[in-house]
C-alpha cells in the first residue's frame, strides 16, 4: 500500500480498535443480559476490522499495545468514557452512521479497503440500527430516560465534526458523507423526540485532534489498562 493509504488504515483501524476495548467494557455491566451480548458482539466486530486494518500497516500486536499514546490516530469521539447507557448510545449512534456511510462508499475502492468494507458493511449497518433502536427507546420512554438522552446527544455534539476531516489516501467524497450523516442522524433524534443540538462541530469552540495524535485525559487511563498485560509479559502466548 502507498503510504497515504497506510495512514488512512491506521486511523480507521485505530477507531475500530479504541471503540472496541470501550464497549468491552461494558462486558457484565450492560442494563440487561441481552444488551450484555449485543455489546460485546458489537464489539468483536469491530475487533475483527481492526486487526484487518492494522495488519496492513504492521504487526496488529504492536500497534495496538506497544505504541505511546500520542501515536495514535483515533477519532477523540471513540476514546470518550461510557458513561452512563445513554452516553455509550449516543456516541454509537453517531460513530456508527458515519461508519456506515463511509464504508457504503469505500465498497467501491479497489485494494484492501474496498474489500474489508465490502466485508464490513452489513454488520456495520446493524451497530446502526442497534444504536438507532436504542435511541428511539431512550428517547422516546420516560422523562429521565429522555433527559439523559438529549444530556448524551448534546454532550458528544462537539466530538463529530472531526469525523469529516479528510483522510489522504481514501476516494471519499466527504462532503457528501457530511451531509448523508446529518440527515441520518437527525431524523433518528427528531423520532426520538430529542432535539439536534446545535452548538458547534468544527472550529476552537468544538473538539478535535485525535488524527493529529492529540486525545483527551480518558484515553491515557484507557490504552493504560488495555497495554497492561501485554507490557508486562511481553512475548508470553496462551
Amino acid at each position: 500500500m502507498t503510504t497515504t493509504v497506510n495512514a488512512a488504515a491506521l486511523a480507521l483501524g485505530d477507531d475500530a480498535l479504541v471503540l472496541s476495548q470501550r464497549l468491552g467494557e461494558w462486558a457484565g455491566h450492560a442494563p440487561v443480559l441481552e444488551e450484555d451480548v449485543a455489546l460485546a458482539n458489537i464489539a468483536l466486530d469491530l475487533l475483527g476490522q481492526a486487526r484487518v486494518l492494522l495488519s496492513l500497516v504492521g504487526d496488529e500486536d504492536e500497534l495496538a499495545y506497544l505504541r505511546e499514546e500520542r501515536d495514535f490516530r483515533n477519532l477523540q469521539l471513540v476514546e470518550q468514557p461510557n458513561g452512563d447507557f445513554a452516553d455509550t448510545i449516543a456516541r454509537q449512534l453517531y460513530f456508527s452512521v458515519w461508519q456506515h456511510q463511509l464504508y457504503r462508499q469505500l465498497v467501491s475502492v479497489e485494494g484492501e479497503l474496498g474489500g474489508l468494507a465490502a466485508k464490513a458493511v452489513k454488520e456495520v449497518a446493524y451497530h446502526q440500527d442497534h444504536a438507532e433502536q436504542w435511541t428511539l427507546r431512550l428517547g422516546d420512554g420516560t422523562a429521565h430516560s429522555h433527559e439523559r438522552m438529549q444530556q448524551a446527544c448534546t454532550a458528544l455534539w462537539r466530538f463529530t465534526g472531526e469525523m469529516f476531516e479528510p483522510l489522504e489516501g481514501l476516494a471519499v467524497d466527504w462532503d457528501a458523507l457530511e451531509t448523508a450523516w446529518l440527515g441520518s442522524v437527525s431524523a433518528t433524534l427528531e423520532r426520538a423526540t430529542l432535539t439536534v443540538p446545535s452548538g458547534p462541530r468544527s472550529g476552537g469552540w468544538a473538539a478535535g485532534a485525535g488524527r493529529q495524535g492529540l486525545h483527551t485525559e480518558p484515553f491515557g487511563r484507557m490504552i493504560a489498562e488495555m497495554q497492561h498485560l501485554h507490557r508486562s509479559h511481553p512475548g508470553a502466548s496462551w
